[in-house]
């Protein structure tokens, strides 16, 4: 397949993706639907490393988890997806300890190509910077 092939599939991949809406589970982020568009990765594929990461990371944010599934035989990447929890119903009087179910804020969603080191999250400079650029806002 030729460059310019690869590149008119990928545009019009990235037009079909559907935009996920909020839910009783997930809530997303304006970063993580743009990186999500960017990488070529659907709404489902992001909640299947949500539900069932191959290792968990803290993450750079703090308070924020990180997630990562291997994807590819030949040219391995990874997918990478970071998340902070929160609790469900704030308002009610419901300990912690009772409440198992949270809500995941979906913060940013990235593919690192290769297999990337334990215990140090690989996040491409590109969305620290905005990032901080978030926090700072």
């Amino acid at each position: 397949m030729s460059w310019r092939r690869k590149s008119c599939m990928r545009k019009l991949k990235n037009m079909f993706i559907k935009i996920p809406k909020d839910n009783d589970n997930f809530s997303w982020t304006k970063h993580s639907l743009e990186k999500m568009k960017f990488y070529g990765l659907s709404a489902q594929r992001v909640t299947r490393v949500l539900r069932a990461p191959e290792r968990v990371e803290e993450a750079v944010a703090p308070g924020c988890l990180a997630g990562m599934q291997t994807v590819g035989n030949k040219r391995k990447t990874e997918i990478w997806v970071m998340w902070k929890d929160k609790i469900k119903n704030q308002k009610s009087n419901i300990k912690i300890k009772d409440l198992n179910k949270y809500k995941k804020l979906i913060i940013t969603a990235w593919r690192y190509p290769g297999i990337s080191p334990k215990r140090q999250v690989p996040i491409p400079e590109d969305i620290l910077a905005e990032l901080e650029k978030m926090s700072v806002e």
